[in-house]
């Protein structure tokens, strides 16, 4: 299936805060259901047993959206004794507010407002730099650039999680819109995303043009998701 290139969301653009609120609660919604936060902190957790328990773990979450992911590490923290700070990056100042609303019982957690492809973060200031449905959002150059930046701000892991493009995940995802109760938006972007999605054989192209080395990719046709993890 050819990927839907320069096809754009309706979250990609302005969207009532409501109706952004609901949408972003639906992806952490299905996220928690199908196992893509769990992909994500599993991979986070086996970075952490690689480090020193006397310092932080330093996490930046790029497109973290209203901190989901970013709130369940903090948890997944808190029960292990062990300290993190996770540094959310979004782009969109409403999502952003969003995020510094939903996360302000998490001191652990700073929201920056920033693109991907330009992150105002020092070179090899985190342990790991996780995006999670984020990179389908960016055509090739601009994702080339996002994962750059990834890796000049790691020091650790690279970690990305995105949907798998296919027709049997377009089917999952579709169903799974119509299926549930979602919100229009959700029920809308969810089957275009995965058009959106890379590949692995794209993805690994895309972590080549970065300059990323040692790529591991793994696909989860069940919940129609790859993650790619480059050390």
């Amino acid at each position: 299936m050819r990927r839907a290139a320069g096809a754009l969301e309706l979250l990609d653009g302005a969207v009532p805060s409501a109706d952004l609120a609901a949408t972003l609660g639906d992806l952490d919604r299905l996220d928690a259901w199908l196992g893509g936060h769990a992909l994500s902190l599993a991979r986070v957790r086996r970075a952490a047993r690689a480090m020193p328990r006397d310092r932080a773990l330093v996490v930046v979450d790029v497109g973290g959206g209203a901190g989901g992911f970013a709130r369940r590490l903090v948890r997944w923290s808190r029960r292990r004794r062990r300290r993190v700070r996770v540094v959310l990056v979004e782009r969109d100042g409403a999502t952003a507010e969003l995020a510094r609303r939903d996360c302000a019982a998490c001191p652990e957690i700073e929201v920056v407002r920033a693109d991907a492809t330009a992150l105002p973060l020092a070179a090899a200031s985190a342990d790991v730099v996780h995006a999670a449905l984020t990179l389908h959002h960016l055509e090739p150059d601009a994702a080339v650039a996002a994962l750059g930046e990834m890796a000049r701000v790691a020091r650790g892991r690279v970690i990305i999680n995105d949907l798998a493009r296919s027709r049997l995940a377009l089917a999952l995802v579709w169903l799974a819109t119509r299926l549930l109760a979602v919100h229009p938006i959700s029920r809308h972007d969810g089957p275009l995303s995965v058009r959106r999605a890379y590949a692995p054989a794209e993805l690994l192209e895309l972590f080549r043009r970065a300059g990323l080395r040692g790529v591991r990719v793994q696909r989860y046709r069940a919940i129609a998701r790859l993650v790619a993890e480059a050390a």
